[in-house]
């Protein structure tokens, strides 16, 4: 399946350049208007107002009012338009009212055994809490009977996964944001193809703005053709809309719903380093073998259904479906999603209540450091608490911006305390915490505002284990990897340097 690279530059440029043109004819449109018609003035200082105390009156993060008033104070017209047709933090309406009606269809099926939460509270009651966070308000139970398995780098994930793609016997699930053709693509291909020839149910989403430069157009459709079904996550379409702002950032992969990966790892070369870009990728992930694994099929399907308009029969894919023995114990095992449209930040209250927490120590991985004060705040209060706190970050970035924008939340974090290393090798894209030996979480969502407020994500939070251990133990032998920041490091920065990151800061949110 070769990838016409002049055609998905084409596609990529001509989507852009279609909306980019239509901002611009609006707010052309608007200026015409203003020269015509003297009253257009104060309708748009009016309008501006209005917009302004909306986004002030909105439940949303204060970083993105303060980000967007700026930006329509400053340019009333553009900023106003900006704002109407990307400034939202949710999906257009009739996308999340299928979604709406699909998780609440779902959530049937995902009700929190009550002895296992109680076991978990004669464990820890600070845990039990971390626990009925996301299954009371991500939806998500905790498990047993499920065993864990930690991956510290794509290869290793990679290999285990083509092993398990060779075992399915009913059916592959797989939801990825970024496929690019490669070695990693062509060896997963390759069995999808064979296992549908031979019956199984094979489906796959993918986000059409990730592949976006990866596959070409009619992706889709060969798929189809090779007998996998397949759906397409925010099809890229050269239309300004809020829609282009969320995006299916989720790894997934399910087998015969008892075998369940995620991480941060998609399915490009460069994950499993056959391919180099920004020095040695370092990722991780996690495989999970059990009851837990319910959850991932439940998500996964849940999205099939909207893109799809199916009618989901999901009693028939639950775990011991195709499994009829029981599944060993491995500590407390809970996936979790987290949705842009629910107006709960899933994902950054399960980092928060890790860091808040802590009695010794937290761990973290993460490719960017562009959070808000919330999280800022915790890791600060933490480190001055006494707890070690210690962050990783990438030695090679893969967007110079961005990298510049992290290190800017450096010097407040290690005043506070807390310690930063950059690994040397290259860029870091994993996104994990480890916590007090006890718990830890591994996914796919990012230290940054699009992964905490825009985007579809997953992660997997763990409580005893062994996948826990192993997590500390890749911490550790990392941080021998790395360098560490210095305070002085920070206070080195030229008075440009200091300037571009204040100006960056401000526009964090809209990044």
């Amino acid at each position: 399946m070769k990838k016409p690279s002049k055609r998905l530059l084409g596609r990529i440029i001509s989507v852009a350049l279609a909306v980019v043109f239509q901002v611009l004819w609006i707010i052309f449109a608007v200026f015409v208007l203003r020269n015509r018609f003297p009253f257009v003035d104060a309708l748009i200082e009016i309008a501006s107002i209005v917009a302004i105390l909306w986004i002030v009156s909105k439940d949303i993060n204060p970083a993105y009012k303060l980000a967007w008033t700026i930006l329509i104070l400053a340019v009333p017209v553009a900023g106003a338009v900006i704002y109407v047709m990307f400034g939202k933090s949710r999906l257009g309406k009739d996308m999340q009212e299928k979604l709406d009606e699909s998780f609440q269809e779902a959530s049937q099926y995902l009700v929190q055994d009550e002895e296992i939460r109680g076991k978990l509270e004669n464990e820890s009651k600070a845990a039990m809490r971390q626990s009925m966070y996301i299954s009371e308000k991500a939806g998500f139970p905790v498990y047993q009977k499920t065993t864990t398995k930690y991956f510290k780098v794509g290869e290793e994930l990679y290999s285990t996964l083509l092993d398990e793609l060779k075992a399915a016997e009913h059916y592959i699930f797989m939801e990825y944001f970024i496929i690019d053709d490669g070695e990693m693509w062509q060896g997963i291909l390759d069995i999808l193809e064979m296992k549908a020839r031979l019956g199984l149910d094979v489906r796959l989403i993918y986000d059409d703005w990730g592949c976006a430069s990866t596959m070409p157009q009619e992706f889709q459709m060969a798929l189809q053709r090779r007998g996998i079904r397949c759906e397409v996550f925010n099809p890229l379409l050269p239309i300004a809309s809020v829609f282009l702002n969320n995006r299916d950032h989720r790894k997934i992969t399910v087998i015969d719903g008892h075998t369940g990966f995620t991480g941060g790892i998609n399915l490009a070369d460069e994950y499993i380093n056959r391919k180099e870009r920004f020095g040695y990728w370092k990722d991780t992930g996690v495989m999970l073998k059990g009851e837990a694994v319910w959850s991932f099929t439940v998500m996964f399907l849940q999205m099939w259904s909207v893109l799809s308009h199916d009618k989901i029969n999901y009693g028939k894919y639950r775990p011991h479906e195709w499994h009829t023995q029981e599944f060993e114990d491995d500590g407390f095992v809970q996936p979790y999603g987290d949705t842009p449209l629910d107006h709960e930040t899933v994902g950054e209250s399960v980092y928060l209540n890790i860091i808040n927490r802590a009695k010794e120590y937290v761990y973290i991985f993460t490719p960017y450091l562009i959070t808000d004060n919330e999280v800022i705040t915790a890791l600060c209060l933490a480190a001055k608490s006494g707890i070690d706190v210690r962050i990783v970050t990438p030695g090679i970035p893969d967007k110079k911006l961005v990298f510049l924008l992290t290190r800017s939340y450096y010097e407040t974090l290690l005043k506070a305390g807390v310690r930063i290393f950059e690994y040397k090798p290259g860029f870091l894209h994993a996104k994990s915490f480890v916590c007090d030996d006890k718990i830890a979480t591994v996914g796919t969502i990012n230290l940054d505002y699009r992964s905490l407020y825009l985007h579809f994500e997953c992660g997997v939070w763990m409580y005893g284990s062994q996948a826990v251990m192993q997590i500390k133990e890749d911490a550790l032998n990392i941080l021998e990897e790395c360098r560490e920041v210095t305070l002085e490091d920070c206070q080195n920065k030229s008075a440009a340097t200091r300037i571009g990151q204040s100006i960056l800061r401000l526009f964090a949110p809209l990044l």
